[in-house]
């Protein structure tokens, strides 16, 4: 396939170098099929045209890449993302939004190729016939074997940086792919709580308040089985709440 890429950066000369890149890509092939300077005219077309991944920067005028990433999964057909910027602090906000990737400029084109692949692979899962009945169970890759994790012993699924942590009550596996994905895959088995998580609906117990060292006091979620619990976002306590019936 050949992928269709959406180039958001508001310096010319780095759109320019990336279309470069684009054109030197073999593995997968890419084409560079819409550029933006902003935000603002990232969204306007991709709510008129498909594009299987956003190539962001992360500091422009305006909204910043960030916040195009999460405006980009409301989009009706949203693109995968992979971020392209000069500044490596951003990594880890920029995983806990799903991005596929994170690239350092300059940009190597070995290095664009490895992030396309990615963008590859999950693309073609997205195109998967909706009618494939979906499997009851994870595969994972760990350690040189293959696990097959029974979905109904999954308590959560929570992403950190490039991987999404499956966990549990026995175990924690890591697992390459996104929530989204996921949650596309085995749609009501498991409700997002947050940005970077999803939790088994059967697995929830109880919702109480919590103080998080990093997002300070607010409501998360007991599930059975463990100790851990798992902070929800505040615009996500409603429908938790929902779901435990009260």
């Amino acid at each position: 396939m050949t992928l269709q890429v959406l180039i958001v950066d508001d310096e010319a000369l780095a759109r320019a170098r990336l279309r470069t890149l684009l054109g030197d890509c073999r593995q997968p092939e890419a084409v560079a099929a819409g550029e933006a300077a902003s935000a603002a005219q990232a969204m306007a077309l991709v709510q008129r045209q498909r594009f299987d991944v956003a190539l962001l920067d992360i500091h422009m005028p305006g909204a910043d890449g960030l916040q195009l990433a999460a405006a980009l999964r409301e989009a009706p057909q949203p693109p995968l993302v992979v971020f392209v910027t000069a500044h490596t602090e951003h990594a880890v906000h920029a995983f806990e939004l799903e991005a596929v990737d994170y690239l350092t400029k300059p940009v190597r084109l070995e290095r664009l190729q490895t992030a396309l692949q990615k963008v590859e692979r999950l693309a073609q899962t997205r195109q998967s016939p909706a009618g494939d009945s979906a499997p009851d169970w994870l595969l994972i890759s760990e350690r040189g074997r293959t696990v097959r994790v029974p979905l109904a012993e999954v308590l959560y699924l929570k992403a950190e940086l490039k991987y999404v942590t499956v966990r549990t009550a026995a175990a924690s596996h890591l697992l390459d792919g996104s929530l989204s994905q996921l949650e596309d895959k085995f749609p009501g088995r498991f409700l997002r709580i947050h940005r970077n998580a999803l939790v088994a609906r059967n697995a929830m117990r109880a919702l109480v308040r919590h103080h998080d060292a990093e997002e300070g006091e607010g409501w998360a979620v007991r599930l059975a089985g463990i100790d851990e619990v798992l902070m929800v976002s505040r615009r996500q306590v409603a429908a938790v709440r929902e779901a435990l019936g009260e």
